[in-house]
């Protein structure tokens, strides 16, 4: 059983439905820890040996947030450079992370055509996340397809749940290490592979 910890930030959570849903479930599956990050560091002061500690005892850790400006909230940023400290996460002796696995959990209010190269956005969502797969890499870690919720702006209470239980399916199949490297090779997000009915918004 592999242990998972949700690095979860949202500056304004109360305005987010899929953002609070999305919560709700996770934190109901075992073997997830949730950490929020604006709720534990209103100051933004980060207690870095805390992290770290959360970090080694788990096995896979996601980035949850929205997707702010094609990246994430300040928050985040502001942990990677305190946290993934140099010969703790990386460099000759930072192994601490080393064959842990990493993915983002996002929600993004465009729809999946405006994540191409013609569309609004130009491209895709996986390429907007390169500066977290890098971190990865040099953190040693193996580096999932995210889980990705779009069209956030025009979606139904139905769907917004829906994804919640998706998300929660996810979640115990990395609990269960039901996932292998085989199958990320044919998805672009992890969420392909416990796919959600259609609904109309």
């Amino acid at each position: 059983m592999a242990k998972v910890l949700i690095q979860f930030a949202h500056p304004t959570l109360s305005k987010s439905s899929i953002q609070k849903t999305l919560e709700t479930y996770c934190r109901k599956v075992k073997g997830v820890t949730f950490n929020d990050l604006y709720e534990y560091y209103p100051d933004l002061y980060i207690d870095v040996k805390r992290e770290q500690k959360l970090l080694s005892q788990h096995d896979i850790i996601i980035f949850q947030h929205p997707f702010y400006w094609y990246s994430s909230p300040p928050i985040l940023k502001q942990w990677q450079d305190l946290v993934l400290e140099y010969n703790w996460a990386y460099g000759p002796e930072g192994n601490a992370l080393a064959g842990k696995q990493m993915l983002n959990a996002i929600s993004c209010g465009g729809g999946r055509e405006a994540y191409k190269e013609t569309g609004y956005n130009r491209f895709p969502v996986t390429q907007f996340l390169l500066p977290f797969n890098q971190t990865a890499h040099l953190c040693k870690m193996e580096y999932l397809p995210p889980f990705v919720v779009h069209e956030t702006y025009n979606m139904s209470e139905d769907m917004i749940n829906s994804y919640g239980e998706n998300y929660a399916r996810v979640l115990q199949s990395l609990v269960n290490e039901e996932f292998q490297p085989i199958h990320y090779q044919d998805v672009e997000y992890i969420n392909e592979l416990t796919p959600v009915p259609s609904f109309s918004h």
